[in-house]
This record gives structure tokens, C-alpha cells and sequence, in this order.
């Protein structure tokens, strides 16, 4: 179900920006079809509106710096209100959880560390128990290699959900 009332340019231009981040005014407007001026203006509105959150390089960690990467699944003790804001106001402000989604079903969330080694990741687990943030169970799952990471498709997305 399409929700934003975003028409067909619109959603070209966000997703040639997600494929390719930032652009020119005449590149973004080449492979949006649209001309510059009134390509650009819809960029704006876009923008203002709260489409876009930000743009951001893709690195190749791996060449940088070595790490360890870990999928952590945790389960709450107690599944009030405050419980959950309390886990998730403490786990927004680390950097080593690089993503965290709550679900539905058995665990509560499903977090990505991202961190220096298997020491460091302990150190985080021990500090997250400390917290006593009503953490009831975890478990994690080493990364060996990452497959895929992308983003959706956005148009094939929209065209699907489109009524």
C-alpha cells in the first residue's frame, strides 16, 4: 500500500539518489528524465518534506580496518512500554550497534554489532547485562561473510503496492 502520495518522478528521483547518493543537478535530472530546474525544485521538496534522512558513503570496512561483525537476537523479560523504551534508549546511544529492528514473535529485537573483536564484543554483552535493561535472553551469531547489503528496490516496490 503506497502511503507518501509520491507520484512517478518523485519516486525515480529518490531512487536514483539512493542507488547513487548525491548528484548533480543535471546528472539527477539525465536519469530522472526530467529537466533540471523542475527536476531539482522536486529534489527540494523531497528534502523538506523528510524523504531523504541523509546521504551516506558506502565503505569498504573490510579494506580499512579489521573487525568482527555479530547478529545479536534478544528477548525481554517483561514486554511493557517502558521496558522496551529503556532497552532502546540505551542501545541508540552505542556505536557498536550498528542497526537494531524490533520483531515480532520469539525475540523482541534483532541488533548488528559491529566491533574490533570477539573481547570487545563480550565487553558489550557485559555492559548491556549490567544495565539492567530486562534483558531475559540473547544469542548471537558470528558473521563469517557478508552476501549481500543493499537497499529495495524502490520502484519495484511502489509498483507493487500500488492498488
Amino acid at each position: 500500500m503506497r502511503k507518501s502520495g509520491l507520484d512517478a518522478a518523485d519516486i525515480r528521483i529518490l531512487a536514483a539518489i539512493q542507488k547513487h547518493g548525491q548528484l548533480s543537478k543535471t546528472k539527477l535530472a539525465e536519469i530522472v528524465n526530467l529537466s533540471p530546474t523542475p527536476c531539482w525544485a522536486r529534489l527540494d521538496k523531497l528534502k523538506a518534506a523528510g524523504f531523504i534522512r541523509g546521504y551516506h558513503a558506502d565503505l569498504a570496512l573490510d579494506r580499512i580496518v579489521d573487525f568482527t561483525q555479530v547478529v545479536v537476537t534478544v528477548a525481554l523479560r517483561q514486554h511493557r512500554k517502558s521496558d522496551f523504551d529503556k532497552f532502546e534508549a540505551y542501545i541508540r546511544d552505542l556505536d557498536e550497534i550498528t542497526e537494531c529492528m524490533a520483531t515480532g514473535g520469539g525475540m523482541d529485537y534483532v541488533m548488528k554489532v559491529v566491533v574490533p573483536g570477539l573481547p570487545d564484543f563480550q565487553n558489550l554483552m557485559d555492559t548491556l547485562l549490567s544495565a539492567d535493561l530486562g534483558i531475559d535472553r540473547y544469542m548471537t551469531y558470528i558473521a563469517t561473510r557478508q552476501i549481500k547489503a543493499g537497499h529495495p528496490n524502490l520502484a519495484k516496490l511502489v509498483a507493487t503496492a500500488a492498488p
